[in-house]
């Protein structure tokens, strides 16, 4: 493999992006560019290296040997980049495009203090779900601002991303009104041995809550959902959660779903880590209104105060909240 001394950072960002994702059609859709344009920048990128990055056949896409030697170094030069751009922008007065992923919870409140405390802002609110999904927005400026669980995420996106903690938010389990363990106010996270939980398996944009479930689920004999294709509006996750009779793992916060009833998770007390996160180097006024709001609201309702009692958090997510911004 040769490498010329001038590659072009979109080609390179085409590379990691199907990298990431290992599936043309999903990183051409990441990129906002056709599969048919994506093709071209990869083979452009592969005759300037003079190697074949990409073992492609009709059922999958793997790193070629060279492909997996490449992308540590791609990733370098186009962190590198980004700061650069970062660098010299300037703040601006842009409206601000903000996933809260559902008009409730953590993020909502977050949003709405910050719209009270800075009204001249333009802070547009996007309801998609999944820090994962967001990721790759936000570093290549198609979002500004998200939130989610910062360590589920890579290792190499999470450098091209800032974050503040906003809150360690319980988690709960979201029972039909029949079922026997929806007739306490509370489910002891033993009771649920044997149960079957959806936790957006399948989804490739929560994949940083599938992997905090599994996690939780781990030696206590709870299961997974079998994978299901991503859900979007919660018309439409109701309609399926109905349908298909999933109890599901959620948030103490969650939209009201008839039919089910939604009980907090006990003994211990299983937190989901909520940050604010950002692309590196952005600057704006919003973002000052939504950080200054997440500090008032997490200091006034005591949203980084962990419950009396125990609690479940892995070693990785503790790490992070106590490090963040």
């Amino acid at each position: 493999m040769r490498v010329p001394r001038d590659l072009d950072p979109r080609l390179l960002r085409a590379f990691t992006t199907v990298a990431d994702e290992l599936h043309f059609t999903r990183a051409a859709a990441r990129l906002y560019i056709a599969q048919q344009a994506l093709s071209r920048d990869i083979r452009r990128l592969e005759r300037e290296v003079g190697a074949d990055l990409f073992d492609r056949t009709t059922r999958r896409v793997a790193l070629t040997e060279d492909g997996a030697r490449l992308l540590p170094y791609a990733r370098q030069v186009l962190a590198a980049h980004d700061d650069l751009a970062a660098a010299f922008r300037a703040p601006d007065d842009r409206p601000l495009l903000v996933d809260v992923s559902v008009p409730i919870g953590t993020a909502h409140a977050v949003l709405e203090e910050a719209r009270r405390l800075a009204p001249a802002c333009e802070l547009v609110a996007r309801y998609h779900s999944g820090l994962t999904g967001a990721a790759a927005e936000l570093a290549a400026g198609r979002l500004d601002v998200s939130f989610g669980r910062l360590a589920g995420l890579p290792p190499a996106v999470r450098a091209r991303l800032e974050h503040q903690p906003v809150r360690y938010e319980p988690m709960a389990v979201l029972l039909d009104a029949d079922h026997p363990l929806a007739a306490r106010p509370a489910v002891p996270l033993a009771e649920l041995a044997g149960e079957t939980l959806y936790a957006g398996a399948g989804n490739p944009h929560t994949a940083e809550w599938t992997d905090l479930a599994a996690r939780l689920f781990a030696g206590r004999d709870i299961a997974m959902a079998a994978p299901f294709p991503e859900i979007e509006g919660s018309a439409e996750f109701m309609r399926v959660v109905r349908k298909q009779g999933w109890s599901v793992l959620a948030s103490v916060e969650f939209i009201d779903v008839p039919g089910m009833a939604l009980r907090p998770v006990t003994d211990p007390v299983p937190l989901s880590p909520i940050s604010l996160v950002w692309r590196r180097g952005l600057r704006h006024a919003g973002l000052d209104a939504l950080r200054a709001a997440g500090r008032r609201l997490a200091a006034e309702r005591g949203w980084l105060r962990r419950p009396e009692g125990p609690v479940w958090l892995p070693d990785e997510d503790a790490a992070l909240m106590a490090h963040g911004r």
